[in-house]
């Protein structure tokens, strides 16, 4: 799911994007937990494509989310929080 959402991305498909990120991130929050790295990523992932739909609001609540659950968890100057 995550990667055809990509696809639809590369096509600049968002709104489908979009509804398959959205699936991809609250599974993988039910199944592996909210500070996953692999549920941050699928939360980064959706912060972009609202990002190319101009939906700069809920771009920057995702990826403010993602950057403090990464400090918590990996500290300041980890590799993953720095490209948060």
């Amino acid at each position: 799911m995550a990667n055809l959402a990509a696809t639809y991305c590369n096509q600049e498909r968002w709104n489908e994007a979009e509804g398959l990120q959205i699936a991809v991130m609250e599974a993988r929050k039910r199944l592996l937990g909210e500070e996953h790295p692999d549920t941050l990523g699928s939360m980064g992932n959706l912060a972009l494509t609202y990002k190319n739909q101009g939906r700069w609001k809920e771009a920057e609540g995702l990826e403010m989310a993602v950057m403090k659950a990464r400090k918590r968890l990996l500290g300041e100057e980890h590799p993953d929080t720095l490209k948060a």
